[in-house]
C-alpha cells in the first residue's frame, strides 16, 4: 500500500452544546497537523467527511477546515459522503490522491453534530440512509430498520436476546477506559438484558442498550505517502483498504448475510496476505448490537447462525481470542455519523502505536476495521500495521 497514518486527533464524543460543526472541525484539524509534525503549508489536500442530511444548517463545509490555519488557504478541499461510512469514504479519497501521486500529505477530517436536532428529526435524517421507497414508513427511524433485521434473524436462528445483551455489556465495559467515549459506564449484562424504564424496547427486539448513541464529535488523521512517512515520528500503514458497495434495497439481497461485509473482508485478507487469525483486534460497526453479531459471521469469526454463541463465549472480549471493539465501539463511544470512520482508524492507529491508554490491547500488531454505511450497503474494510 502507498499510504500511512502519521498523526491523529480525536474530540470527545457526546453532547456539545457550546460547539459548532466549524469549531469541532477546527479543533481536530489543528491537533492532527501538530501530532503528525506536518506544517499547514505542507498539506497537499483536504478531505472532509460530513454526512449532515439535515443535522447542520451549514451544508457547504469543506472549506471550514481552512479555518484551522490561514496557511491552508487555496488547498484543494472536498467534502464526501457515504452514509455512516462517510469517514472511511473520506479516507479512501485521500488515499487515492496519494496513490495517484497528486499528494504526499492529505488531511482527513470527519465530523457530525447531531444533538442540536430535535429527536423526531434525528430519526428522519438517519432514515435517509435506507431505501425510502420501501423503508420510508418504518416506525422508529433507522432503529426500525435494524429492528426488522433483528426480528428476521430471530425467526431464522432463534431468540438472540442473551447474545445482544452480552454484546452491549462488553462494549460498555470496554468504553469505560476510552477518554473519547460518550458513555463511560459499565452497565452490566443484567441491565442490558432486561427491559426497564431506563432500558425500554425501541424497535422490534432491540432495546435502548442495543442502539448506538446520537452524538456530536470529530476526528482527524494525517495520511502520508510511504516514502515520506518513513521520516515521521510514527507511521501506521494500510496493509489493505477495500470498499464494497451493495444494493440499497434490502429486498434485493438476503439482509441477514451482510454479503458486502463478507466480500470486503475476503478482499482485504487477500490484499494484505493475512488471515483472520493474524489480527490482534477488530473495530467493527456496531450501530446496533445485531449488526455486530451478523458481522462476526460475515468476517468468518463464526459460522452462519452462530454469531450469538460466539458473543456468549467471551472470545471477543478485550482479553479474549480476538478482541472486538476494545474502544467500546459505537455503543459506548457514540456515533457522530461523519466522524465514525475516521475515529475507527485513529483509534486503531493508537492501538498499533501502543498509545491507546486504558483500552490498549496487549501486543497489538495488526488491526482490522469494518465501517458500514446503511444496512450493509457501503462496506469499508481496512487492515493496518505499524511500520514506524
Amino acid at each position: 500500500m502507498t499510504a500511512c497514518i502519521t498523526g491523529w486527533a480525536h474530540s470527545k464524543f457526546g453532547k456539545h452544546e457550546d460547539e459548532t460543526v466549524e469549531s469541532l472541525i477546527v479543533g481536530v484539524a489543528s491537533q492532527a497537523m501538530e501530532h503528525a509534525g506536518v506544517e499547514p503549508q505542507d498539506v497537499d489536500e483536504i478531505v472532509l467527511g460530513h454526512f449532515n442530511a439535515g443535522f447542520s444548517r451549514q451544508d457547504f463545509t469543506a472549506s471550514l477546515v481552512l479555518q484551522a490555519d490561514d496557511r491552508l488557504r487555496f488547498k484543494p478541499a472536498t467534502r464526501v459522503e457515504n452514509a455512516c461510512a462517510t469517514g472511511s469514504a473520506a479516507i479512501h479519497q485521500g488515499m487515492n490522491s496519494i496513490k495517484a501521486g497528486k499528494a504526499r500529505n492529505v488531511l482527513v477530517v470527519g465530523v457530525e453534530q447531531m444533538t442540536k436536532t430535535p429527536g423526531p428529526e434525528i430519526g428522519e435524517n438517519l432514515k435517509k440512509a435506507s431505501y425510502l421507497p420501501e423503508d420510508g414508513d418504518i416506525p422508529a427511524g433507522f432503529a426500525g430498520v435494524f429492528g426488522q433485521i433483528a426480528h428476521a434473524y430471530f425467526q431464522r436462528h432463534g431468540d438472540q436476546s442473551d447474545a445482544l445483551a452480552m454484546l452491549a455489556a462488553k462494549n460498555h465495559k470496554n468504553g469505560v477506559g476510552n477518554p473519547y467515549a460518550q458513555m463511560r459506564k459499565d452497565l452490566g449484562y443484567e441491565f442490558c438484558r432486561n427491559e426497564s424504564e431506563k432500558n425500554p424496547f425501541v424497535a422490534g427486539p432491540l432495546k435502548r442498550t442495543d442502539c448506538s448513541l446520537v452524538s456530536d464529535g470529530a476526528a482527524a488523521i494525517m495520511l502520508t505517502d510511504l516514502e515520506t512517512a518513513m521520516h515521521a515520528p510514527r507511521a501506521v500503514m494500510f496493509r489493505a483498504a477495500e470498499h464494497v458497495q451493495d444494493f440499497l434495497p434490502m429486498s434485493k439481497r438476503d439482509i441477514l448475510l451482510f454479503e458486502g461485509c463478507e466480500e470486503g473482508w475476503k478482499r482485504a485478507f487477500k490484499s494484505a496476505g493475512v488471515a483472520l487469525d493474524d489480527l490482534s483486534f477488530v473495530e467493527t460497526h456496531d450501530c446496533f448490537t445485531i449488526a455486530e453479531l451478523i458481522e462476526y459471521e460475515a468476517m468468518g469469526l463464526a459460522k452462519r447462525g452462530e454469531g450469538g454463541a460466539l458473543a456468549m463465549s467471551g472470545e471477543t472480549a478485550k482479553d479474549g481470542r480476538l478482541p472486538v471493539n476494545p474502544s467500546g465501539g459505537l455503543k459506548a463511544k457514540g456515533h457522530p455519523i461523519g466522524a465514525t470512520g475516521v475515529s475507527m482508524h485513529a483509534l486503531t492507529a493508537m492501538q498499533l502505536c501502543g498509545e491507546a491508554g486504558d483500552i490498549q490491547v496487549d501486543g497489538a500488531t495488526l488491526g482490522g476495521i469494518f465501517n458500514m454505511g446503511g444496512a450493509a450497503v457501503a462496506n469499508y474494510v481496512s487492515i493496518m500495521e505499524r511500520v514506524r
